[in-house]
């Protein structure tokens, strides 16, 4: 009879220490799901950020451009000129 006490504590024994790294891992994986969530939002933030510097590397560029340089003066004038005719849509609809 003692033989099957002690399995059957053996197998307690076991299984409360499965449970107990059960909980542990249920955490570790909490805590790396909200440290994804907060990368996540730091990686779109930045996102952000840098497309705002891009808008103003362009404008900067084609300002530059506007004053002399020759280095982008072909893809002003396509601005230019994309401006124009955006321009003149607005114009004709207000025409109408």
């Amino acid at each position: 009879m003692s033989n099957i006490e002690d399995i059957v504590d053996s197998l307690e024994n076991k299984i409360s220490k499965v449970l107990h790294k059960l909980e542990l891992l249920k955490l570790a994986n909490s805590k790396l799901n909200e440290e994804l969530e907060i990368s996540k939002r730091e990686i779109q933030s930045q996102k952000l950020v840098l497309a705002g510097w891009e808008e103003k590397y362009e404008a900067l560029r084609i300002a530059n451009s506007m004053l002399g340089s020759d280095d982008n003066k072909r893809e002003t004038k396509l601005k230019i000129n994309a401006l124009i005719r955006e321009i003149d849509h607005c114009i004709a609809q207000l025409a109408e």
